[in-house]
């Protein structure tokens, strides 16, 4: 029995690690509308979503039912294998999750503690079935399978009804309000008020009244059987209060749904998915006071499937971890940010890159968008295209750094539709998933608003794609893996709980160090944006200053590719291959910056070089794909192992490195501090690079003529040649620029992007 006493402080602490992985997952569900919007500033949001948590955990008692009785049948293990079974699930479910928070992809809590109890209690029960000599039909016996049926059915039924509920009652606001929705806000607001607010406040009362332990079930009873009683006395008494407001203040009325609806979804979140943090543990404690209390490890668990009131103390301390979190999780910020960028209204750098099936979609759904059109007639294709026009963007009502990702209005659809989706499906028991809703629910007002234009829209879809199957991803990890920890610790006992404890924290630890590195590179990509930027020559000094960081990481990354190729350094050279995708991401993002510059710099300064701009798009790309092209040409030719440069190709290559690090140095320099006296001194160097590679190419003719070099030598000596001359070339035609753009100043060192 001490062997198991101890593993009850394993089962502890693995609740507290799945509070912090669980919520870093989670919080995306209740703060991807107030964040997203930036309705007010983030303490006041976290504050708001704290709340609503420790109100949702004293709600939770008659959840915590799931984890003891809900997947199998406790009264047929004994003591010892239900707490093999608790151990495996509560291992696989910190590594689970930790790694989808890693990456910034949410997924449901549920669906991944339903699939690890399934997974450990078939392991388990396989074993017994194999020792009485059973067969394998008995399984059933043991496991409540319809658990596992019914979360399948909740993901395919959240997925298709949130987004089709989300799409149509986003396109039916839009049209009423288009996107300047103050002016017409007046005129309907109490209406929009009363009916969001009905909607969010029943969502509280029926998702609240479902685990609450201090409401009689008459009380339950009497809600769900007046539900429409409820709804339009909410609707009545929110519509006058929101009416009054905007006659007499200058409160915006979309800002307080936007909290409540947070607050709404927060307690739910807490109310419902507590038992996936510490419903396992809970249980494992139990199954250890009954077998105390009997006959030891061979007492079976049928105590377990009675019902039992959750220690409201746990409860509210588990609570507390929860919100703890929710303020200092970096994860949980990067798995929101995910969410928001899916479904931001602004063009930008895409976290995801395009698939083949998500150009499929998105072809398909052009061409049936077309057919479509034809059927409408032109004048309300005109009336709906108007009211359907973003116009000058976003609203400024923005708390924090930069824009808000959308407005307002759609963060109160985005509460209001998955309020009422939950609260509907609850009231019909029907197996939809918080979690699935408010995100699909998202990616349906954001396709309503026409963020997915065509530039966006393939990888808006492969990230939507790509969240989908990790939910299904998720079922079937957590099942397998649940399993097969469960065999191991079957067999091999504690040692083993030991071994897969030291396994889970190298790899959370081995998660952290990628999590840092992924958030540093995106901190990087994000620090060359412009963000919202009205000045036009801050905006133009930013850009050059942007450039000059740029040229200075070129230089830098064709250096090591010199050396590594010189000194056929593999593992330098694949550092060097990895950058190539960042610069080249920089060079797009500079591109797009230059593009906003436009809009910012008055026209009669732009009608005068408007081949400028052009030649710097141009020289811009052509530099990234040099870069590119001559790591690539580098790393593949010592990855295989081919022969090295002879000794006079190797010191024609040293010659022209020291002189294509001069010039990249100094047209940084000059991109940074204007120094408009660097021109003539980079264009000598030019002309020694482009003397150089000349003479360079006739000695490797020579070479080949007296079979000195072969074939694949050859054309990669040639290929650096020309990359560094067009390297060259392009950076004195991008510094042409500054010769005609206008005097902004020498840059701050703050505003440099950091490496």
């Amino acid at each position: 029995m001490d062997v198991y006493f101890f593993s009850l402080f394993i089962l502890a602490g693995l609740a507290v690690s799945d509070l912090v992985v669980g919520v870093s997952n989670d919080a995306v569900n209740f703060l991807n509308s107030s964040v997203g919007s930036r309705v007010a500033p983030r303490y006041v949001i976290m504050i708001i979503a704290s709340l609503g948590m420790l109100a949702g955990v004293t709600f939770s008692s008659g959840m915590m039912e799931v984890a003891r009785k809900g997947i199998f049948h406790p009264g047929l293990f004994l003591m010892p294998e239900l707490m093999t079974i608790f151990l495996a699930v509560m291992l696989t479910d910190v590594i689970l999750l930790d790694l989808f928070n890693t990456f910034g992809l949410p997924t449901s809590t549920t669906v991944s503690i339903v699939f690890e109890l399934l997974g450990a209690a078939v392991a388990v029960s396989l074993i017994k079935i194999a020792h009485a000599g059973d067969s394998l039909s008995s399984l059933a016996n043991y496991i409540n399978s319809g658990s596992a049926l019914v979360i399948i059915s909740g993901i395919l039924l959240s997925v298709v009804i949130s987004f089709v509920c989300g799409a149509l009652v986003q396109f039916v606001t839009r049209l009423v309000f288009t996107f300047n929705y103050q002016r017409r806000l007046k005129r309907y607001g109490g209406i929009w008020g009363g009916i969001s607010l009905s909607a969010i406040a029943y969502f509280i009362l029926i998702k609240g009244a479902k685990g609450a332990s201090f409401i009689a079930p008459e009380t339950i009873a009497w809600i769900h059987s007046n539900t429409w009683t409820i709804l339009t006395a909410s609707f009545l008494f929110f519509g006058t209060v929101f009416q009054l407001l905007m006659t007499f203040t200058r409160i915006n009325i979309l800002k307080p749904i936007v909290l409540v609806g947070t607050f709404a979804l927060a307690m739910a979140f807490a109310a419902n998915d507590l038992v996936n943090f510490i419903g396992v543990p809970l249980a494992g404690f139990s199954a250890y006071s009954v077998a105390h209390a009997t006959d030891g490890s061979i007492a079976t668990m049928a105590a377990l499937e009675k019902p039992v009131q959750s220690n409201t103390y746990i409860l509210l301390i588990a609570g507390l971890i929860m919100a703890m979190t929710l303020w200092i999780s970096k994860k949980a910020q990067t798995v929101t940010k995910t969410e928001v960028r899916l479904g931001r209204q602004d063009e930008g750098n895409e976290y995801f890159e395009s698939s083949a099936l998500s150009r499929i979609i998105v072809r398909m759904v052009s061409t049936q968008y077309d057919a479509v059109k034809k059927i409408i007639p032109s004048p309300v294709r005109r009336w709906i295209a108007v009211r359907l026009d973003p116009g000058g963007g976003m609203p400024e009502h923005s708390h924090g750094e930069g824009p808000p990702a959308f407005d307002l209005l759609r963060a109160s659809v985005n509460l209001m539709v998955a309020s009422a989706v939950v609260s509907f499906a609850t009231s019909q028991k029907l197996p939809l998933s918080t979690t699935y809703v408010t995100f699909m629910v998202a990616m349906g007002t954001s396709l309503t608003d026409q963020a997915w234009g065509r530039e966006s829209a393939v990888y808006r879809v492969t990230g939507v794609l790509t969240v989908i199957g990790g939910w299904f991803v998720t079922a079937f990890i957590a099942f397998t893996v649940a399993s097969i920890f469960a065999l191991i610790v079957y067999f091999l006992k504690f040692p083993a709980v030991i071994a897969l404890l030291a396994l889970g924290i190298l790899f959370v630890w081995r998660n952290s160090r990628v999590h840092s590195r992924l958030q540093a590179e995106t901190e990087a990509i994000e620090a060359f944006s412009l963000k919202r930027m009205t000045d036009a020559r801050r905006a133009v000094k930013t850009t050059f200053e942007h450039l000059g960081f740029f040229l200075n990481t070129v230089r830098s990354n064709v250096n090591d590719c010199f050396d590594g190729l010189l000194t056929e350094d593999r593992q330098r050279l694949k550092q060097a291959r990895k950058e190539t995708k960042k610069i080249q991401k920089w060079a797009n993002i500079i591109i797009a910056n230059m593009f906003k510059t436009i809009y910012l710099v008055h026209q009669s300064d732009m009608t005068s070089h408007p081949r400028k701009f052009s030649q710097t798009i141009r020289s811009l790309q052509a530099i990234a794909e040099s870069h590119r092209d001559i790591i690539l040409k580098a790393h593949t030719h010592v990855e295989n192992n081919h022969s090295g440069f002879s000794p006079a190709q190797k010191a024609e290559l040293i010659k022209i490195q020291p002189l294509l690090n001069e010039l990249l140095a100094g047209a940084a320099a000059v991109s940074v501090g204007k120094n408009e006296n660097g021109y003539e001194s980079l264009t000598t160097n030019y002309l020694q690079i482009e003397a150089l590679i000349t003479e360079f190419g006739r000695n490797q003719v020579q070479r080949i003529q007296r079979n000195e070099s072969k074939t694949r030598l050859s054309i990669l000596f040639y290929g650096f040649l020309e990359d560094s001359l067009r390297i060259a070339q392009q950076t004195l035609d991008l510094l042409a620029l500054f010769r005609d753009a206008p005097q902004v100043g020498h840059p701050s060192p703050d505003t440099m992007p950091q490496s």
